[in-house]
């Protein structure tokens, strides 16, 4: 059985990662890895005849010749070999998680960063147990800093994501309701989110913390970590935010500490919400020496993508698309925004929180209200969750076919609508019927 550090002169050869046969990368490492319906040991030939150059498994029957790297486990030996190149890299690990927002904190952080530094990021939102590492082995020697962003949804994995990223720097956007049936409850949630915080506190790590919101300043508190910049809204701040205009996008203004005259950035985010995102992209810019004028710049430009706060102009109306995720924060979060945004014709369409275990029934319960509250012209909620809460002034459907079915029937027009969903109720199909 080959140890984990005897992989890494293949990898520095060859360092390329695959572990998908329908997207070989030719001179790539193949890792065998098993899920609950593939054992990926029994693609290790096929890897090879795509053009992979050795592949890493785990089942001794498999191996035909020397192209076959033998291992006691191929996920263990992925993780483990990127922890190893982790330690060959003497650069800033900026570790980024949180209930929501993780992924648009991330990709502002990368943008504001790469304006002075080769910077590296987490692609997509490979942010788990395999993703983690793979972005760990994507990162070159020519890379400054790297932004690592860390998902989690059952206790002791940000903890075991830490373990294997050492993040020098950390940041939690903030801490909801979001994969409770996972993490047994909030307080599960807390625990698991406060492992990145636990890494810094026991490696002398730095924490950038929005200090104005509760929860995470009482995390805080209870660890003893050395070197924390401040963020948030209140004078005391290290850099202080305030935001200027909402409607729809996003104006702020924002200082350091002992500055007299605030700046001002325009961006192309909607949702109050990101405001604090935003400004966890300034503040780990400055603390890196980014100029000011080039964070300006690269907020300006940021363009959101992946259905995270999209506004999208359709033929007949103006779309918010937020249906990439959804949880009880969330949703919380996209109503009370949409209630600020001017429009003179509102439409909700929400769909199934997924993953909220025993908390289901009363947190759909608690956002049909909050949506039913905003007099909106049409309030629509699909899904099964959301089919035992009915409510007189709104409409139910049980799939997202029948939804758009009734949208085909009666269509919207000239209105802002706010599509949100937990990603698997398929939203983009509504889309085209809006």
């Amino acid at each position: 059985m080959m140890e984990p550090a005897a992989l890494y002169p293949y990898f520095l050869k060859y360092p390329l990662i695959s572990t998908d046969t329908r997207h070989i990368q030719p001179d790539s490492l193949f890792f065998a890895l098993k899920g609950s319906n593939f054992n990926g040991n029994q693609f290790a030939s096929e890897a090879l005849e795509k053009g992979a150059r050795y592949a890493v498994i785990d089942e001794r029957q498999y191996r035909r010749d020397d192209r076959f790297l033998l291992v006691d486990d191929v996920l263990i030996a992925l993780q483990e070999l990127a922890r190893f190149h982790r330690m060959q890299l003497q650069i800033p690990f900026i570790g980024i998680t949180g209930s929501n927002g993780k992924t648009t904190t991330k990709e502002l952080v990368h943008a504001v960063l790469s304006k002075q530094f080769i910077t590296y990021a987490t692609k997509g939102n490979l942010n788990n147990h395999i993703g983690v590492p793979l972005t760990i082995l994507a990162i070159s020697h020519q890379t400054e800093i790297a932004v690592i962003e860390m998902g989690a949804n059952h206790p002791g994995e940000i903890a075991l994501l830490c373990d294997i990223a050492h993040p020098t720097h950390g940041l939690i956007t903030n801490v909801g309701k979001a994969h409770l049936a996972g993490f047994g409850g909030f307080e599960g949630v807390k625990k698991t989110k406060g492992e990145l915080y636990d890494y810094l506190a026991a490696h002398q790590g730095t924490l950038f913390l929005q200090n104005d919101n509760p929860l995470l300043n009482e995390m805080a508190g209870a660890r003893n970590i050395q070197h924390i910049v401040n963020y948030g809204f209140s004078a005391t701040n290290d850099l202080i935010g305030e935001l200027a205009h909402a409607s729809p996008m996003l104006e702020l203004r924002w200082r350091e500490q002992g500055d007299a005259t605030p700046r001002t950035v325009r961006t192309q985010l909607t949702g109050a919400y990101n405001t604090e995102n935003i400004l966890a992209a300034i503040c780990i810019g400055r603390h890196f020496g980014i100029t000011p004028g080039n964070i300006n710049q690269a907020i300006a430009d940021y363009t959101p993508a992946n259905n995270r706060s999209q506004l999208t102009q359709t033929k007949h109306n103006t779309v918010i698309c937020d249906y990439y995720n959804a949880n009880a924060s969330s949703m919380a979060a996209a109503l009370d925004n949409l209630r600020f945004l001017e429009a003179s014709h509102k439409v909700v369409i929400l769909g199934d929180m997924f993953e909220m275990g025993d908390e289901s029934y009363e947190e759909h319960g608690k956002v049909v209200q909050q949506a039913a509250a905003l007099g909106a012209v049409r309030t629509i909620f699909v899904g099964e969750a959301f089919m035992q809460h009915r409510h007189p002034h709104a409409e139910f459907y049980e799939t997202t076919e029948a939804a758009r079915d009734a949208l085909r029937h009666q269509p919207v027009r000239g209105a802002l609508v706010l599509l949100k969903a937990s990603r698997g109720m398929a939203f983009e199909r509504l889309v085209d019927d809006l």
